[in-house]
């Protein structure tokens, strides 16, 4: 029997986003060596038929032009974003006070684990990331999305 609708009409989306291709962050020469950089890129997904490109942010820190740390901006007591304090040293949540250190771990407040890392790559001088999300609030690292 032949439908005039899309199956994914009558059956609902997918639960599942296609998108598994890190997206392209930036130039690894605009970071600077062990100073935190927040950089935002364009992420694109696919959810059944539903293509979204939204823009995304992470917390990108050299430690050579081959290994570069990137952190969700989202920090992992409530889902609020943190920012950078040159002058303390440190990453900073406006939200609830946690505290952490440029490495990620927690150095006060209520956030019950580190940063979140992200995956990356680094093909001809620049970086990707693959961006992802994970549950607030509790001491492991669940991804979300």
């Amino acid at each position: 029997m032949f439908s005039a609708f899309p199956l994914g009409t009558l059956l609902g989306r997918t639960s599942v986003l296609k998108n598994v291709t890190p997206a392209k962050v930036t130039e690894v020469n605009t970071l600077n060596l062990e100073k935190p950089k927040r950089v935002n890129f364009l992420w694109q997904t696919e959810d059944a038929y539903i293509h979204e490109t939204t823009v995304q942010s992470v917390w990108a820190i050299e430690h050579s032009p081959s290994d570069i740390t990137v952190f969700s901006p989202i920090c992992t007591h409530a889902g609020c974003y943190y920012n950078w304090d040159a002058q303390a040293g440190q990453f900073h949540c406006p939200c609830h006070g946690s505290i952490f250190s440029i490495s990620g771990k927690v150095l006060g407040g209520p956030a019950p684990r580190s940063l979140d890392t992200l995956p990356t790559e680094i093909k001809e001088g620049v970086l990707y990331v693959r961006w992802e999300r994970f549950k607030s609030g509790v001491p492991e690292k669940i991804k979300i999305s």
